[in-house]
């Protein structure tokens, strides 16, 4: 081939052909679309959003300087709100394992199991906390009780979602080592299967503590205990500096609930 030929050729490469070009051009005017359309349906009142910037100026500068006079009672709503995550995370893994087991294709019992441990997932993550609050606080309660089991049943689907994808990926050989020995099913899994899904069980675990760490600040919000309930009182008061002086505390828990996660990460994986 001609040097001259392979310059045409270069000079009429294109990186997409023509049907991709109008695929992509499609799929972006569909974009575009559905977003106008989304922003037509939805009642913005402009004035307010043009007014926003004034009146966070305005609320900022309320809320300076926090203020500490309540500082003792913030502390014991954060412990308070670490008790709730630790305790719900706890549970949370205790029930979640029997449902990850069951959920598992390759070690659940039948297909009855399978699709009950399937359900128990999906409706567990189909719920809010705030719902799962809400619904146990009308049970049992203001209090911790209501937001340590509400916490405690949203992560039981995160938990045996992720610990169910980990069993099925397994390698199947000690398994199967361990049956033509003869083996209980209980010996099976305390041998073949618990080794192998240890660390994405203990990752797993301490990315839920994290998580509902966060979650916790918001549950008293509803009434179910813990910092928010004195975040959800100051604003209800108008006292902007102790609204202040919550955030600040709730961002250093973030912080803290950042540096044991890592540090725990590093010293268990």
């Amino acid at each position: 081939m001609s040097s001259h030929s392979m310059q045409q050729k270069l000079d009429h490469w294109s990186r997409f052909t023509p049907r991709q070009r109008l695929m992509r051009y499609g799929g972006f005017t569909l974009t575009l679309l559905a977003v106008a359309w989304s922003l037509s349906s939805i009642n913005v009142i402009w004035e307010w959003v043009w007014d926003a910037p004034r009146q966070m100026g305005d609320l900022f500068g309320r809320m300076m300087p926090p203020d500490p006079s309540n500082l003792p009672s913030i502390l014991e709503a954060i412990w308070q709100t670490v008790n709730i995550a630790t305790l719900a995370t706890l549970l949370a893994v205790a029930l979640a394992l029997p449902v990850a087991y069951i959920s598992a294709q390759n070690t659940t019992p039948n297909r009855l199991c399978l699709w009950i441990g399937r359900f128990i997932l999906v409706s567990s993550r189909s719920v809010n906390t705030i719902i799962w609050a809400l619904l146990f606080v009308a049970i049992f309660g203001p209090g911790i009780v209501a937001g340590i089991v509400a916490i405690m049943f949203r992560s039981i689907g995160f938990l045996g979602k992720l610990l169910g994808e980990a069993i099925e990926e397994i390698d199947i050989k000690p398994v199967e080592a361990l049956e033509a020995c003869g083996a209980s099913r209980f010996k099976i899994v305390l041998y073949a299967i618990v080794p192998q899904v240890m660390p994405a069980f203990f990752a797993v675990a301490i990315l839920r503590w994290d998580i509902n760490l966060r979650e916790s600040t918001v549950l008293g919000l509803v009434g179910a205990g813990g910092i928010g309930m004195i975040l959800q009182g100051a604003i209800d008061t108008f006292n902007w500096p102790e609204v202040s002086m919550v955030l600040v505390t709730i961002l250093a828990l973030v912080v803290f609930g950042e540096v044991v996660s890592s540090y725990l990460r590093k010293k268990i994986l």
